[in-house]
């Protein structure tokens, strides 16, 4: 069972920033706001050409963590730079992306190595 505690922690690996979600990420959370700004921060870097997002501690997320997602995308469009979403994606993570229609708007990874590898 996953925690409802939730986290987002940053570091560098092998030139990527890798994130990691845990736990509950909805509307009540309040590491959203830290996410979108880790991760447009991230965009907008020299550092590092690739962000991994570790999606696979998550326990729930909704319709407002995505709209995190979807807004920081053209961010990284725009940048020339990559946000990769890594799982193994839990089944109400990956419910959501699927029944929204957006699981082909984002570039994903079966896991976070080959995420952080670029494969």
């Amino acid at each position: 069972m996953m925690s409802h505690e939730s986290s987002v922690v940053a570091e560098t690996i092998a030139g990527a920033l890798l994130v990691r979600v845990r736990g509950v990420q909805d509307g009540d959370s309040a590491d959203l706001p830290l996410l979108r700004e880790i991760l447009k921060r991230a965009a907008q870097s020299d550092e590092a050409g690739r962000t991994v997002l570790d999606l696979s501690a998550t326990g729930f997320v909704d319709s407002t963590f995505l709209h995190v997602l979807l807004n920081v995308r053209p961010v990284y469009e725009k940048a020339g730079k990559t946000l990769v979403l890594a799982g193994p994606l839990p089944t109400q993570v990956r419910r959501l992306f699927e029944v929204t229609g957006t699981m082909g708007a984002f570039t994903h990874a079966e896991t976070v190595d080959a995420a952080v590898q670029g494969e």
